[in-house]
């Protein structure tokens, strides 16, 4: 039994010896530095980098890439990048890469976060009141649109959420329907003839007949977690969640499909709330600021804020009234309709820069 036991441990001592002396390095043979003080690049600004090569392997070459796009490197060292940011590049915090080809075949990864922001700082725009008109102070507006001369809006909180037609001359509403109260409604638009309404946490959108609020059908968000804002170019959605990202959803399957990642020349937006597509802009409200975004929908440039102070105090101030929400575009008037959760007054007004 004594030899046994000795055997045993014997065994054991000589796998776990011969195991470990098997076992190979899985420390990285490459880093990647940023050149200069910070990961921030505007559009059109120079970015350079080096990879440092740790254990002096043999380089046939490396490819670098931001959100897995080719950066051209106009460095005669495959070690050394110098590059200038494609204006065509999706703007916000994206994966920079360096992907390293050495010895017979191998390769080795090695990245860093970036920011890529616009090159142009936003405009400045205010606003000129040309109607004043009465608005429902128990709707907590979420979304506005007109379609076929009719305005939309859909409202949120639990047990008040709603979406309705409404005569935005006299603030009567004339079509209702009530969502059911595990429900906090959000952003809505319209497409193809069918009207799309998110919710907020719940996952869930809907599809109704605009003609009757007939419900025709529910879909649900991916990575996105939660419904904001919805518009829509014609073509596709566009769809906020909280974040700084507007997603971009298929018209059919309203599968998203990718995001822009909204920011200026210095930073990135959040909460951008309500939207509207207007002649090949988003607009958005900035959640609890009383002001709208001007966004480029191609790679999320914020190209203009429009500010709303001042407003609200036009408004009735109830122990109700809450923040700054909804805007609609008349196509006929040329002119977008404004109001806010709980306000009393809707205003149509003119757009106009500082």
């Amino acid at each position: 039994m004594k030899f046994y036991k000795l055997f045993i441990i014997t065994f054991l001592s000589l796998s776990i010896f011969s195991c470990g002396g098997e076992k190979k390095s899985t420390a990285p043979k490459f880093s990647m530095k940023i050149d200069g003080k910070t990961n921030k690049f505007q559009l059109n600004a120079t970015l350079k980098a080096t990879v440092s090569n740790k254990s002096q392997q043999t380089i046939s070459d490396v490819a670098y890439t931001i959100n897995d796009q080719k950066l051209t490197n106009s460095s005669s060292n495959p070690l050394v990048l110098e590059t200038t940011i494609p204006s065509s590049f999706l703007l916000g915090e994206h994966i920079f890469k360096a992907t390293i080809m050495y010895g017979e075949g191998k390769t080795e990864t090695t990245q860093k976060n970036v920011t890529i922001l616009s090159n142009h700082k936003p405009k400045i725009y205010t606003y000129k009141i040309i109607n004043t008109y009465p608005h429902d102070t128990k709707a907590y507006t979420q979304g506005l649109e007109f379609y076929r001369d009719t305005l939309f809006e859909s409202t949120g909180q639990f047990n008040e959420s709603s979406l309705r037609k409404v005569n935005y001359k006299t603030g009567e509403v004339y079509q209702k329907i009530d969502l059911e109260r595990k429900y906090f409604g959000e952003g809505m638009t319209v497409l193809n003839d069918k009207l799309y309404m998110l919710t907020w946490k719940a996952n869930t959108g809907f599809v109704y007949n605009p003609d009757n609020l007939e419900r025709l059908s529910t879909f649900s968000y991916q990575k996105s977690k939660q419904g904001w804002g919805l518009c829509s170019d014609g073509e596709k959605f566009y769809k906020s969640d909280g974040t700084e990202k507007i997603w971009i959803l298929d018209a059919e399957t309203l599968k998203e499909q990718y995001a822009i990642q909204v920011c200026d020349n210095k930073r990135s937006y959040v909460k951008s709330n309500e939207l509207e597509y207007i002649n090949g802009k988003i607009y958005a409200n900035s959640y609890q600021n009383p002001s709208v975004m001007i966004i480029n929908p191609k790679n999320g440039a914020l190209e203009g804020i429009i500010d709303f102070r001042g407003l609200k105090e036009k408004t009735t101030v109830l122990p109700t009234t809450d923040v700054f929400n909804g805007i609609a575009y008349n196509p006929k008037t040329k002119t977008y309709f404004v109001t806010g959760k709980y306000w009393n007054k809707m205003f149509e007004v003119e757009i106009m820069e500082k």
